[in-house]
């Protein structure tokens, strides 16, 4: 892997420059300078390294945003955005801004440029699932946004969410199918190293999750591509999953320097000398009522140095959970709010030791926040647990019963703790124990799996907050006058489009407001967030 991000880098700081520099032409949709020799292949590592590499839009888009609106963490001041309800449309703008100046107009470029190539067909396969990849995340964010006319060099019309979905499917069908292990050997890919079958399965497991977005809007929809995508073949094992691994790098904000290496996620925790991210007690308590023992591997205490290298800190787990046992933050609070007394503890090998408040706030255990940890794009145990969801509501037509695909589920995501570097491997005794302690209960199969799915999607943040959105589980309570008063009485169900948009597209813009009510509102909801 190391040697794949190398080989590539020089290249990749090229593209970065040429197309990043169209930023300075104020609309975010115009198309940059276009070389004439460009590498789709590099390309193609580009946009897989910035997803989840880029600092810029990981910090604001989960750290910032999604990890506290769905309430994985919370604490620091820098998840007040999310968590407390501090509407900011220059923090909710980052991912937009950003993606459609590098990441947007790389992928459809690469699309373009190796379209009806006879020596190019699985790249291009490759290079149109991806663009899906990329606008999905962009579409379940914002909504209606600019899709078949982006990246075309004009003002770009916005399609409504329901076109681009449309798209997507007929997207993902076409180039799963176009993808053949006879023809041209795919380089630069970054996720799985040009394996023409893995990539199917990827396609038709995006499907999967992209169809089980509409069960409210569209059911009829949703069964269709849902049962599509099972039949064209989804991941089958944790050997499937989608994941990109990082280096050993602490990525910066500045593009072109090449450091999207790292894993731009884990930065976020440790970025600008601010606390890193403490867990709610929502999520503790769902881990604590099912006797979840992820509690033990996930979630621990350290001495608080604010910035630095997760490996460097001191670990105070065994001393101070036998004395105040896990604790988390409210949602809605910072971490100094509910000030806890001292507590003395001894530490093995280094002696007593004075656990302030911010010592006694439970924190993501270092493996999950490594800067060489994975980025988990899509998982078996996410197919699986969607799978057991859409049996539930379609019937016993996806290769096995609820139950056994819960089951296999929350295996799959008990195992892939082991992805992480120094990540545990838990005991097959005590992954029986927790499924036998929670088996799905007729007429609350939809709830638990979808709390599991929270767990799942932990560190994804963007992904689990359009889970929870779609599906309503769990039923988390919106943060309101804990600590400061925000700008929203309800969680908020999308993010409103940047200034920047709104000025230098205004005449496309405004076409999307009587959509919205006449107002681009966070308080809104994309298409398929159907109440």
């Amino acid at each position: 892997m190391k040697t794949i991000l190398k080989t590539y880098l020089l290249s990749l700081l090229t593209i970065v420059g040429l197309f990043s520099s169209c930023k300075k032409f104020g609309d975010t949709n115009i198309d940059p300078t276009r070389s004439s020799n460009l590498d789709p292949s590099v390309q193609l590592s580009l946009i897989q390294l910035r997803f989840s590499g880029d600092l810029n839009v990981n910090e604001r888009t989960t750290f910032m945003m999604t990890m506290p609106l769905v309430q994985h963490i919370a604490g620091p001041y820098s998840n007040r955005w999310g968590g407390i309800y501090f509407r900011d449309p220059n923090i909710m703008g980052v991912l937009w801004e950003d993606s459609y100046g590098s990441d947007l107009v790389n992928v459809v470029d690469a699309v373009k440029r190796t379209t009806n190539v006879p020596d190019k067909t699985n790249l291009n396969a490759i290079c149109r699932i991806m663009k899906v990849y990329n606008f999905a995340r962009m579409t379940d964010l914002y909504g209606d946004l600019p899709y078949s006319e982006a990246g075309l060099g004009i003002k770009a019309k916005f399609d409504t969410q329901e076109e681009i979905y449309t798209n997507f499917f007929q997207e993902l069908k076409a180039a799963r199918a176009q993808l053949d292990g006879g023809k041209d050997v795919v380089k630069g890919d970054l996720f799985y190293g040009g394996d023409i079958n893995a990539w199917k399965k990827f396609a038709s497991s995006l499907r999967l999750r992209l169809a089980m977005r509409l069960v409210k809007r569209d059911p009829v929809k949703a069964k269709a591509e849902a049962q599509q995508a099972y039949n064209e073949g989804v991941f089958t094992s944790n050997g499937d999953v989608c994941k990109l691994d990082h280096e050993d790098i602490q990525n910066p904000y500045e593009d072109g320097k090449g450091n999207i290496r790292g894993n731009g996620v884990s930065a976020s925790f440790f970025n600008g000398g601010g606390i890193p991210g403490r867990f709610t007690t929502p999520f503790l308590d769902q881990l604590r009522t099912t006797n979840d023992p992820r509690m033990k591997y996930m979630v621990k205490y350290y001495v608080d140095i604010p910035g630095g290298n997760p490996l460097s800190r001191i670990d105070l787990t065994e001393p101070l959970v036998e004395k105040v046992g896990y604790v988390g933050v409210i949602p809605g609070s910072y971490i100094w709010d509910g000030f806890l007394p001292n507590v003395i503890v001894d530490i093995p090998g280094k002696g007593p030791y004075t656990a302030v408040n911010n010592d006694q706030k439970a924190q993501p255990a270092n493996f999950l926040l490594r800067f060489n940890a994975p980025f988990l794009h899509l998982t078996y145990s996410e197919v699986e647990l969607l799978l057991a969801e859409a049996t539930v509501r379609f019937g016993p037509s996806f290769g096995g019963t609820a139950a056994s695909h819960f089951e296999k589920g929350v295996t799959a995501a008990f195992q892939q703790l082991g992805f992480f570097p120094g990540g545990p491997t838990v005991p097959a005794n005590e992954i029986n124990t927790f499924i036998q302690g929670n088996q799905l209960i007729s007429g609350r199969e939809i709830e638990t799996i979808n709390k599991q799915l929270w767990i799942t999607l932990f560190l994804n943040g963007p992904e689990a907050y359009a889970n929870w959105r779609r599906s309503g589980f769990p039923n988390l309570l919106p943060a309101v006058g804990v600590s400061e008063t925000g700008e929203s009485l309800t969680i908020p169900r999308r993010f409103e489009y940047p200034y920047l948009e709104e000025e230098q597209n205004k005449a496309n813009f405004e076409k999307v407001l009587p959509a919205l009510g006449g107002v681009d509102s966070w308080t809104k909801r994309v298409w398929w967030d159907k109440e």
